[in-house]
């Protein structure tokens, strides 16, 4: 069944997975893969999903097979949670038609990374945010995640924008705990703030932040959303044994770049072929057997070898 937290909450919370692209032996989108993989997500619980984020390998898809992804994830989902559709780009007229393309195909939400690469100040972070804002009629989810893009959204530029009702939720993947609850403790009424590290969204919503935009979740969707509810409702010991399952397998899927490991993990539960697109590769053999055994010992049924 699908969470409890309404597509049409007023306000972005629990788990989103940012979903991996599911690539097929001829390097295409495996479409099937893709469907099944949502259709998982929601019967496990998860309160929204993110597809063509960095999770979901965007910056290689072409411009069809992004629209092709999100129409698809919008078509599984039909309605019962949020789609936030990765629509990001350093080049701000760029993100602007992506954000139109994804408003027409039927996107909930927008996710628009700080632009990567170009190095803007915060002056002019405040001003690419808003060129989106004003080219499109979606509400937009901030991605601030510097060790991707060598750019800080600093909490007093996105407290700027957090004023303005058209930005809904910050994803935080800074690891700046500091800037992080100060954007929480300023925050307006509206404002989500999402984390973006999965390791840390029991403090962080301990802090008060409302959820997470998850790679784990990928793997273990229903243990991340049943920790974000725990924590919602205050129950802090589930969600401390949630977090305690978690946590091995959050640390798996890190050893090398996301989503290397993630993906190595779906192939081994069965529910997808192990392919990347260049520049990235699948995991390294030498971790397979780490990461197999963290898959078991999370109690994690294999079916591949």
């Amino acid at each position: 069944m699908t969470g409890t937290f309404s597509a049409t909450s007023a306000r972005l919370r629990g788990c989103g997975t940012a979903l991996v692209t599911p690539f097929n032996a001829t390097g295409a989108v495996d479409e099937p893969a893709l469907r099944s993989l949502i259709d998982w997500q929601l019967e496990q619980g998860v309160h929204m999903l993110i597809p063509c984020g960095s999770t979901g390998e965007a910056v290689t898809l072409s411009a069809a097979e992004h629209r092709r992804v999100v129409e698809i994830t919008v078509e599984q989902v039909n309605g019962r949670v949020p789609v936030v559709a990765g629509a990001g780009s350093n080049d701000t007229a760029k993100a602007v038609a992506t954000s139109r393309e994804m408003q027409a195909i039927g996107a909930t939400h927008l996710l628009h990374v700080t632009p990567m690469y170009n190095k803007p100040p915060q002056r002019a972070l405040l001003a690419h945010f808003r060129a989106v804002a004003d080219g499109c009629d979606l509400p937009i989810v901030i991605y601030n995640v510097p060790g991707r893009t060598a750019v800080n959204l600093e909490a007093a530029t996105c407290l700027e924008l957090a004023a303005d009702p058209r930005f809904v939720a910050v994803k935080e993947a800074s690891g700046n705990l500091a800037q992080i609850a100060t954007i929480i403790r300023e925050r307006p009424a509206h404002f989500s703030v999402l984390s973006g590290d999965d390791g840390i969204t029991l403090a962080l919503m301990a802090h008060g932040a409302d959820g997470v935009i998850s790679v784990v979740s990928n793997i273990l969707p229903g243990a991340m959303a049943q920790l974000c509810e725990a924590m919602t409702r205050g129950d802090l010991a589930k969600a401390r044994e949630l977090d305690a399952r978690l946590a091995p397998v959050i640390d798996a899927c890190f050893v090398e770049s996301n989503p290397i490991p993630a993906k190595a993990m779906l192939a081994m539960m069965g529910r997808m072929d192990n392919r990347l697109r260049l520049p990235l590769l699948p995991l390294q053999d030498n971790l397979l057997p780490r990461v197999r055994s963290v898959l078991e010992h999370a109690g994690v049924t294999l079916t591949a070898h």
